[in-house]
């Protein structure tokens, strides 16, 4: 693979490996395809090198410890001594203690924060400027904030129901849909905000319609862990019998059931590739999970109220009064202790997050808000076209019509993305290429279809509840009928190969053959 060194750049870092030997290959076929690659992957470790030295000019860094020194040992104080004046700022503690514990969230870009204390008070900063956008109190209790992807607005789980305000403080919608909810959050390439409430209900609504897209009972009871994996936009709920769910609007089962862990789930985190989650119980464990086989990476011993990763990987989490960051340094997924930081005496820390493009990590505590410097967590180079910090009025009216314009459908809300467009292929072993599963979620579609479709209302006497009711049992079983006679066509299908099995063989050995 010939590799001109144009620009003096580093193609090294892009290349898969040293070069095959195409001479030993006999086979011209053989070699012409493997030639072919080579010359494809040569090529795209030159682009690859021009993005990295044009788009991507800036590097994160990360703490470097000398001789026997060691990074978590390092102070905040002496962080912010050696950091520049701007960065400093970025570093304070705001203490409420009249309101609290207080809970916060971030805009896509990271340029203006909210954080919502439990008594009513509601709060937004501009975090470049520290500039207190508005303040107001509501008068009832707040138990979460989110922000929205669109419009420059958040919402509220409060007492009874959802809320969404502006920058200003102005009142836009009261989401009555949402009885009592715990948790929100927002699916920003969906426009979909999503809840679950004390009763175990979760609900997705289309913010840009108000139509609600999604409503499914967990059957697993009180419920206030909820992530949303920014990979493929599926929710994950952390239930109190240990067990973690994930869903999307479409099914009323959830995707996935694993159990996690032999007590409640304390909280789970998403990585920004989609295939990591960390889970921390009760138990005291925290473990790593590798969503592709669901199969446990690697297991600590510890307990953390909540969890977040950064952008660059990082993994905090925050038990009591201490907050940890933890590092991946081998690249193996194998987290290793990287900071911590300790609150004062009696600040509880109930909620954290990583600012979106800046070394940060904002912590909703007990008696207020703090902001603490984690260098090598954000993302140095930004795409304007996902999210710019800078970006000015114009910009962002642009920016929101855009989004509006590419939002996804609901229907593209699945475990694995790259299933869209592609081909469903026959199964093996079944005539109509579903399985059993497959089936029975069908069938469980059909049903709803058939029960929350409208009947029309007929003359005196044919509009009887009784005979409401009966016209809805008729078309349940009429909606079950075909799935149930593909059932019944498998079952006779598979006996009747059984017996055909049995008269091959001698009378002593029918007694052999598997059923």
């Amino acid at each position: 693979m010939a590799v001109h060194d144009e620009d003096n750049l580093d193609f090294k870092k892009y290349l898969r490996g040293d070069n095959t030997k195409l001479q030993a290959i006999k086979d011209k076929k053989l070699r012409g395809q493997l030639s072919a690659r080579e010359e494809l992957y040569g090529k795209s470790a030159t682009v690859a090198a021009k993005v990295d030295k044009w788009l991507m000019p800036s590097e994160g860094g990360y703490l470097e410890a000398e001789g026997l020194e060691k990074t978590w040992n390092i102070k905040q104080d002496a962080i912010v001594r050696e950091v520049d004046l701007l960065s400093s700022r970025k570093a304070f503690d705001i203490v409420l203690p009249d309101f609290g514990p207080y809970t916060m969230d971030y805009s896509l870009n990271g340029r203006h924060m909210v954080f919502a204390g439990r008594k009513g008070h509601l709060a937004i900063i501009e975090t470049r400027t520290m500039h207190l956008k508005k303040e107001f109190q509501v008068r009832e209790t707040v138990r979460d904030v989110a922000f929205s992807p669109i419009m420059n607005t958040f919402a509220t789980a409060q007492k009874k129901y959802a809320y969404i305000y502006d920058m200003k403080g102005t009142e836009f919608h009261c989401l009555k849909e949402r009885v009592s909810p715990l948790k929100l959050q927002f699916l920003t390439n969906h426009l979909i905000l999503a809840s679950i409430n004390k009763f175990g209900q979760l609900h997705f609504q289309d913010i840009s319609t108000g139509e609600m897209v999604g409503h499914h009972r967990t059957g697993l009871g009180h419920c206030d862990v909820m992530k949303v994996n920014p990979s493929n936009s599926v929710i994950g709920l952390g239930h109190t019998c240990g067990k973690v769910t994930m869903w999307n609007p479409n099914n009323g089962t959830p995707l996935v059931k694993m159990l996690c862990h032999h007590g409640p789930v304390s909280s789970i985190a998403f990585h920004r590739g989609g295939h990591l989650m960390a889970t921390a119980g009760v138990d005291r464990k925290i473990k790593l999970w590798d969503l592709r086989k669901f199969e446990v990476l690697f297991t600590y011993s510890g307990h953390a109220k909540t969890m977040d990763f950064s952008q660059k990987g990082l993994l905090a989490l925050a038990g009591g009064s201490l907050v940890q960051i933890w590092r991946d340094e081998a690249g193996n997924q194998d987290y290793r202790f990287y900071m911590k930081h300790r609150m004062v005496k009696g600040f509880q820390v109930g909620d954290l997050l990583f600012q979106p493009y800046e070394d940060v990590l904002g912590l909703g505590h007990s008696m207020g808000i703090s902001s603490i410097l984690v260098p090598g967590s954000g993302e140095p180079n930004f795409d304007t076209f996902v999210a710019n910090p800078f970006e000015t009025t114009r910009q962002q009216r642009e920016r929101e019509v855009h989004q509006l314009l590419d939002k996804l459908q609901p229907e593209m809300i699945m475990l694995n993305p790259t299933k869209i467009g592609s081909v469903k292929r026959k199964r093996k072993g079944s005539d109509n290429g579903f399985n059993k599963q497959e089936l029975e979620a069908e069938m469980a579609e059909a049903v709803a279809d058939a029960k929350s479709m409208r009947r029309s209302k007929k003359t005196k006497g044919r509009s009887k509840p009784s005979k409401i009711e009966k016209k809805k049992k008729e078309s349940i079983s009429e909606a079950k009928r075909p799935f149930l006679e593909k059932q019944i066509e498998e079952e006779r299908s598979k006996t009747q190969k059984i017996e055909k099995k049995q008269m091959d063989l001698p009378v002593a050995l029918q007694r052999f053959v598997r059923k």
